[in-house]
């Protein structure tokens, strides 16, 4: 029996960047850190080249193991904020799962939930990623969002939406 289009039933398909973002909170959803359940996807040409999630080193405890590793940074505007330590950031393990595999990002995007910090922010250009779309933003992400500026990465948020951690 042929089918007509007529008969067809509507889809509401996401887009590419809807549909890396949910990728993302799937991966996300291995993070070794509840403090800040975070992943990465890195794409190009609507390809998957590698993905990443905020986690200890490799052979060593997790945070559910052995409690958070916290420390106070102390911002220019005098700024306490509290980070887990512990754990490698979601952008980092991304990036180095590509490297330890032989996968070159130069000219792809990355997809995380929230601006990355400024460490992530230069390894990100450092790796040849063109394009960075976070979920929301990060209350350190102004520096990131410079950078990216000064280098030629295009910095999409999606949300302004501003990432909240508990005693932040």
């Amino acid at each position: 029996m042929k089918e007509d289009a007529s008969s067809k039933i509507a889809m509401d398909r996401p887009s590419w960047d809807e549909y890396f973002i949910e990728i993302m909170e799937a991966v996300a959803m291995r993070a070794t850190c509840d403090r800040g359940r975070s992943g990465a996807v890195i794409v190009k040409d609507k390809h998957i080249l590698a993905t990443g999630y905020v986690g200890s080193p490799a052979g060593t405890k997790h945070c559910d193991e052995a409690g958070h590793e916290i420390a106070t940074n102390i911002g220019d505007d005098g700024r306490e904020s509290k980070h887990c330590i512990r754990t490698a950031h979601a952008e980092q393990n991304a990036i180095v799962h590509a490297a330890r595999v032989g996968i070159a990002l130069l000219g792809g995007t990355l997809y995380c939930n929230m601006t990355p910090c400024y460490a992530c922010a230069k390894m990100i250009i450092n790796a040849g990623i063109v394009r960075v779309v976070a979920k929301r933003d990060y209350h350190a992400g102004d520096r990131s969002k410079e950078i990216f500026k000064e280098a030629g990465v295009k910095f999409e948020l999606l949300n302004k939406e501003l990432e909240q951690y508990d005693n932040q």
